[in-house]
Order: structure tokens, then C-alpha cells, then sequence
């Protein structure tokens, strides 16, 4: 078989997922913990530059305002629940809650992607699992939130969603995974499992979605071009889901 003949398949399958209707908004704001009086306002946070019509109709401007939003949410809990922390340590915890990651990972668990739209470009560059226009979105959803309903109302969702523990990462600068299992292991549960949730993509730029499965939790989901990357990711999302900092203790929710 040619290799003109190989590449149309595929080709039509990423035609279909990149025309497939997005799922209704209500989904999404079940999810976020928001509903929207002013539904274009939603509609515009999850518009990207490539789709937009006018230099104001993309999630640009809600970016930069939700990036704020954000912030002081996060500043403003962290001082009410930490009052013997300095300084330096609540920069620190806010440095962590307010990155690029978090913001992805945050908009991973509301499941942003299939909300998004796109133009064709990014549809078939894979712009449903980019991590900056997801963090980006993340930011412009809090900004949309902030005009919709004020200040509380977003702050209530940072605080539903935004947690001391960063997604994707491990605590005190171990890997996820080695973080994981030593956590379970003080607890005296079986070594963590890890299992290929879907795999994407064509054979030479693959994307995976790896589970991971620890006796008496749900499972973690994280995405990756490699197995590997995707297996950390997973692993920090159950770390963060679950308030684990270290071995053999969890978190305290302080937000």
C-alpha cells in the first residue's frame, strides 16, 4: 500500500474530530462551578485569536484581566489562611498556584478542549491539548467570571479549584511518580499502576493519555507525547487532586 493511500485514513479522521460539534456549554459551567448570566462572555473566553472575529473577539483581553483575577484571589487566601508565613513563603505558594501549569492543568479537569474554538489550523495542530492556549483560556474563563458576576464569584471557583499542591508537579522537587509511590508505600498500599488511557496522533508524534491507579482512589489522568512525560503527569494530577505534599502526609486545603 502507498504511502498517499496510508495517509488518507488518517487524514479523514482528523477532518472528523476536527468538525465534531462542541458539547454544550452547560458542561463546562457545571464543571467550572459558574453559570453565566451573559453567555458571550463565555463564548468569547474560549475564542482563539485564529477564530475571532475583530481585533476584541478572541479570550486576548479576558487573559489579561482573569490573569489578575487570579492573583489576588490567590494572594488574598493564602494571607487569611497562612498568618505565620512570611514573605518569601507566600510568594512561593503563590509563584506555584498562579503558573502556566496550574492554569492548564485547572482547565484539563474542566475539560476546556472540546469547548474550544479554533480555527482549522489549530484544530488539526492539536490546539485542543496545547498547554498555553489552555492556560490562557483558564485565565480568560476567570476574567469572564469577574465581568459576569464580580469579584466573589470568581474567587469562589479559584478556591474550588486552585490548590497549595501544583498539578503536574511534585512536591519539594521529587518526580511525581517516585513521590507517588513512596506515598503509598508508607501507607502500605501496592505500588501504583499505570495504563494507556488513549493514544493519538499519528506513529511519528504521538500523544498519550496514561491512568494511574492507587488501591482506594479514583484514578489520576495525565497527557504526553511519550509515555513517560504523560505517566508524570498523571501522577501529579493525583498528587495535587489529592492534597499530597509528602510522603505519608496530605495537605491541608488552605484555600
Amino acid at each position: 500500500m502507498s504511502a498517499d493511500a496510508t495517509s488518507a485514513p488518517r487524514a479523514s479522521a482528523r477532518a472528523k474530530r476536527a468538525h465534531k460539534p462542541r458539547p454544550p456549554l452547560s458542561e463546562l459551567e457545571q464543571k467550572i462551578g459558574h453559570v453565566f448570566a451573559d453567555k458571550d462572555l463565555l463564548g468569547r473566553a474560549l475564542t482563539h485569536t485564529s477564530k475571532a472575529s475583530g481585533r476584541n473577539g478572541s479570550y486576548q483581553r479576558l487573559e489579561f484581566l482573569g490573569d489578575r483575577v487570579l492573583g489576588l484571589a490567590v494572594a488574598e487566601g493564602l494571607y487569611a489562611a497562612l498568618p505565620d508565613a512570611d514573605e518569601g513563603d507566600l510568594s512561593r505558594q503563590l509563584a506555584g498556584l498562579v503558573r502556566r501549569e496550574t492554569c492548564a492543568a485547572v482547565a484539563g479537569t474542566w475539560g476546556v478542549g472540546p469547548h474550544l474554538i479554533l480555527g482549522q489550523g489549530e484544530v488539526m495542530g492539536g490546539g485542543r491539548r496545547n498547554q498555553t492556549i489552555l492556560a490562557d483560556v483558564c485565565e480568560a474563563i476567570l476574567g469572564a467570571i469577574y465581568l459576569d458576576a464580580g469579584f466573589d464569584a470568581a474567587r469562589a471557583v479559584v478556591e474550588a479549584h486552585f490548590r497549595p499542591a501544583e498539578p503536574g508537579t511534585a512536591p519539594r522537587g521529587r518526580d511525581a511518580k517516585s513521590t507517588l509511590q513512596e506515598w503509598a508505600m508508607s501507607r502500605g498500599l501496592p505500588i501504583p499502576t499505570y495504563a494507556i488511557a488513549e493514544r493519538t496522533g499519528p506513529d511519528h508524534a504521538p500523544h498519550f493519555r496514561m491512568a494511574v491507579q492507587v488501591e482506594g482512589l479514583e484514578p489520576g489522568f495525565g497527557e504526553g507525547t511519550s509515555k513517560r512525560v504523560a505517566e508524570q503527569a498523571a501522577a501529579g494530577a493525583l498528587l495535587a487532586r489529592e492534597g499530597i505534599t509528602a510522603v505519608g502526609e496530605a495537605a491541608a486545603e488552605t484555600l
